[in-house]
């Protein structure tokens, strides 16, 4: 069975890099800096992503482009059943991730509409929370679908399927060459406004003013490592996939600085736009701009928003452009962790592409009409923090080990790599996978662990954010440790005859 490929190399970067960019990079990046020393972040930020964030994509640009399968198989290809497990592992982490994702994209879509006239009004937190969410009074209680979000969920999901379903290169590889220019353009219109707006200056400087005594705190660095590793896709089963349809003769070494660099870019640049905003409506507000610094979504649906408000003209037309950019940004993404699970089902069973787009989109769609409902905010947020702090860190951590010192492939992919590549990998990416990596991965998970039992006692339930046991059980950590167990599950059965033979190449 012939493979599908990428129709040209941009294609395939264009993909990476709209997979690394996502909402993380607009609205988590600027207050990840701000608050771990502003400009002196950068020197952390760039050492973890020249020490983790490249090497961790050079190795999976490698695995995939070596073993030309999803995660699961060029796991298998790589180590039979022993690695195959990791693969599914990080696959259904993407599911469940993919599930909810999808649901903060339909906000993102609906608030693109709403910004046209202001319709939040000028409580914007309230509008957000009661209005537009109508959130419930109890955690872990449905209530009735909120149509609101329904619809522009059921759109989201419309338009991210038909793109797979179109295949690698007319479908995903052509979306990203419109979705890319267009939302460097978009962000780019923003921050030129937003840095002429009165106040900016006050905003960057909050941005980029060195606190060079934060670096020499450990726990500025560990917020680079997590910010890197969380930010670039690795370790989502996604890289691994994408690489797998490049040609066989692909600069896979520069490739992974492109994209590296590409996303970094990107993430400064909303940087500099989110602080300027800042700095405006701080100035407004006769305040300080560490009052009305925020990230997450209380940045994009609270504050964004409060600032689109107070613009000194064409209100509409900015608060559209911002909405679009995260409903891009957002799409972009979903598309490659949708893309992972896809090609898993169709290689493992051996079904068409379209069945496969049918059978794993179909049901993470219809699993997300949870986070539609008048409790969806209080399950995305249970899921999203048990899976990101316990599925994705942890697969990272173990993938490196397993391939570095279990199963002992570095040397086999190093040369792999350097075969094919301009910049040749030596000591420095072995070193970097093998030691730097796994010390600082295992340091943030044993943090992790340690910041919840912390947070445990902090709370009267004392679980996260005060949640009940069995809504913590069901709605956070069965997920998480379900995600590992069904990949183990996975695992078990017998891979489709067109994809169980496999030559390693010596």
């Amino acid at each position: 069975m012939e493979r599908s490929q990428w129709g040209t190399r941009a294609g395939f970067i264009m993909a990476a890099v709209g997979s690394a960019i996502g909402l993380g990079n607009i609205w988590r990046f600027p207050y990840v800096a701000y608050e771990n020393g502003g400009g002196a972040f950068f020197i952390p930020y760039l050492f973890a992503l020249l020490t983790a964030g490249i090497p961790i994509l050079i190795l999976e640009f490698t695995i995939g482009h070596r073993y030309r399968g999803s995660a699961p198989l060029s796991f298998f290809r790589m180590s039979g059943k022993k690695a195959e497990w990791l693969g599914w592992w990080a696959v259904i982490v993407s599911f469940v991730i993919s599930v909810y994702y999808a649901v903060i994209i339909a906000w993102a879509m609906r608030y693109t509409i709403f910004a046209i006239n202001q319709a939040w009004g000028t409580d914007t937190e309230t509008f957000l929370f009661a209005d537009f969410l109508q959130l419930g009074d109890v955690p872990g209680q449905t209530g009735d679908i909120v149509w609101g979000i329904f619809i522009p969920l059921a759109l989201v999901w419309a338009i991210t399927l038909g793109i797979l379903l179109a295949g690698v290169k007319k479908g995903i590889e052509a979306a990203n060459r419109i979705f890319i220019p267009t939302l460097v353009v978009i962000f780019l219109i923003i921050v030129i406004r937003a840095v002429t707006l009165d106040g900016a200056m006050m905003g960057l400087n909050a941005f980029f003013e060195p606190n060079f005594d934060a670096i020499m705190d450990p726990s500025v660095w560990v917020a680079a490592y997590g910010h890197i590793f969380f930010s670039l896709s690795v370790a989502f089963a996604i890289m691994i996939t994408y690489s797998s349809y490049l040609p066989k003769k692909s600069d896979i070494t520069n490739n992974a600085f492109i994209t590296g660099f590409a996303n970094s870019s990107f993430e400064l640049l909303a940087g500099i736009g989110v602080f300027a905003a800042l700095g405006f409506m701080a100035a407004q507000s006769g305040v300080e701009v560490a009052d009305v610094a925020a990230g997450g979504v209380g940045l994009a649906f609270v504050v964004f928003p409060q600032i689109i408000n107070q613009f000194p003209g064409l209100n509409g037309l900015f608060g559209v452009l911002f909405f679009l950019s995260l409903t891009l940004a957002g799409l972009t993404s979903l598309m490659s962790i949708t893309e992972t699970y896809v090609a898993a089902i169709s290689e493992k069973f051996g079904t068409s592409r379209r069945k496969a787009v049918a059978f794993g989109g179909g049901l993470a769609a219809l699993i997300s009409i949870l986070f539609a409902t008048q409790g969806g905010l209080y399950f995305l947020d249970l899921a999203d923090y048990y899976i990101n702090q316990f599925g994705v860190a942890a697969v990272g951590l173990i993938e490196v080990v397993m391939v570095v010192w279990v199963l002992r492939k570095a040397d086999n992919l190093k040369n792999h790599a350097n075969a094919i590549s301009d910049i040749q990998l030596g000591g420095w990416w072995k070193f970097s996978l093998g030691v730097i990596t796994p010390i600082v991965l295992g340091y943030m998970m044993f943090g992790l662990l340690r910041l919840n039992i912390l947070k445990g006692f902090e709370t009267e339930t004392g679980n996260y954010e005060g949640y009940s046991d069995m809504f913590t059980l069901f709605g956070g950590v069965a997920v998480a440790a379900g995600a590992l167990i069904l990949g183990i599950l996975f695992s078990l059965g017998k891979w489709h005859k067109s994809h169980a033979q496999f030559e390693e190449e010596k």
